[in-house]
């Protein structure tokens, strides 16, 4: 399942959308007369709004049926429940537009021409009133629209592996070697972080990996709101978890706080957690609690690094049922 936000329609604004529906109801209207144009003006308008607004709820996924990881991710940025909310208001005015012309339909059908322009106008006004009551639900729409549709492509029907760690351990140095030859990479921005998601195939098995700093560079008691539910919509999506350590302590921060860390980290996913020490190659000392030793600088053992983490996820694709 690809990014379910990318193609989110755009809100229209309440005033463009009355206008846009009274304008093309008055060009409809002049091609009649009579009852005919009343009519045809009030069915035009809207049948506008009502189609416009129904497209705007329409374009949206439906969150009870989105993988968990999509929905928690949406969650840390634009808060689900409130998302929800805007949506079935838009579909209340939707309907209510609906509910407004067949009953305008009914009084014009039984009324003189003078009386009939008379109803069509009361629906005009009524049309309006009913727009300009979701007014901010259509802005908080739009709003959301612009925060999730960038959203990084990551699928969790796909074997993932997250890389985790303390700022300047190796991190990014990792995930850009072993997905430069596929060329496949793109950096996302989460909040005040970013978080890069590249590739690799294997077997013809196709792994992402999920660099994640801001995310998970320091222990949860220190992360805000937004990054602790980002980290747990990539519970969702984690098959195993490359904990990243600096032994030389170049990245500025004593080993002791990141293996304390590591081992927060390793309380926080349902998933394998690979310890792996970079910057081997500046290590005066070998390390028991290390699962892996590597140097993405000096290229030993990164493809070994690689392979554990696939290999520790033993990821079976799933065969095409035969009906037959």
């Amino acid at each position: 399942m690809s990014q379910p936000f990318e193609g989110l329609p755009t809100s229209p604004l309440a005033d463009e959308l009355v206008d846009k529906a009274f304008s093309r109801a008055a060009r409809s209207g002049r091609a009649k007369s009579g009852h005919d144009a009343q009519e045809s003006m009030l069915l035009t308008a809207t049948n506008i709004i009502s189609d416009n607004l129904e497209n705007v709820v329409s374009g949206w996924p439906d969150f009870d049926r989105l993988d968990p990881f999509y929905v928690n991710l949406a969650d840390a940025i634009v808060n689900v429940d409130a998302l929800r909310q805007h949506l079935n208001e838009v579909t209340w005015a939707s309907r209510k537009a609906t509910d407004i012309r067949h009953e305008y339909e009914s009084k014009m059908r039984n009324s003189g021409i003078d009386l009939a322009e008379k109803h069509r106008k009361q629906a005009f006004a009524r049309l309006a009133d009913v727009v300009e009551e979701v007014e901010d639900d259509l802005e908080a729409l739009l709003d959301a629209r612009e925060q999730l549709r960038d959203l990084p492509d990551i699928r969790p029907d796909e074997p993932t592996i997250v890389v985790a760690g303390y700022p300047n351990v190796g991190k990014s140095s990792f995930v850009n070697d072993v997905t430069r030859a596929s060329n496949e990479e793109a950096s996302y921005p989460f909040t005040t972080t970013q978080v890069h998601v590249g590739h690799v195939e294997h077997r013809h098995i196709r792994y992402q990996l999920v660099d994640t700093p801001g995310l998970l560079d320091r222990p949860a008691e220190e992360r805000n709101e937004v990054e602790s539910q980002a980290v747990s919509a990539l519970e969702h999506a984690a098959d195993a978890v490359l904990v990243v350590l600096d032994p030389s302590v170049d990245c500025g921060y004593p080993l002791d706080l990141q293996r304390s860390l590591r081992d927060d980290i390793g309380s926080t996913f349902d998933a394998p957690v690979l310890s792996v020490f970079n910057k081997s190659d500046r290590a005066e000392e070998s390390f028991e609690d290390a699962d892996h030793m590597m140097s993405v600088t000096e290229d030993e053992n990164v493809e070994g690094v690689l392979m554990a983490a696939i290999e520790a996820i033993d990821y079976e694709p799933e065969l095409p049922i035969d009906e037959d």
